[in-house]
């Protein structure tokens, strides 16, 4: 499953708002750096993402959808208007 999971939609989200670096994803996410290592691994064998470098010393890389990475964007704007719309706390009756 290659989107089905919480940190590789979160991953998706951030490289979406332009978020490209490891740590940047992580914090935004509160991914645990394994969890998120390994998803954003399988996001780009499966075509995702693709990994660019931008520092050889230290080696450093960012992550960038790549197009088909970029047409899952508008899913994910729907995904999260609908968790807004009926998975909020409000809508279920809890408080936040």
């Amino acid at each position: 499953m290659l989107v089905g999971d919480r940190w590789a939609l979160l991953a998706l989200r951030e490289l979406g708002f332009g978020v490209g670096r490891f740590n940047d994803i992580q914090v935004n996410t509160g991914a645990p750096r394994a969890s998120l290592s390994a998803r954003l691994r399988s996001l780009e064998e499966g075509g995702l993402v693709e990994r660019r470098r931008y520092s050889e010393h230290p080696p450093r890389d960012e992550y960038l959808l790549t197009e088909a990475g970029r047409e899952l964007l508008p899913v994910l704007a729907d995904l999260r208007a609908w968790g807004e719309k009926y998975a909020s706390p409000i809508v279920r009756g809890t408080s936040p």
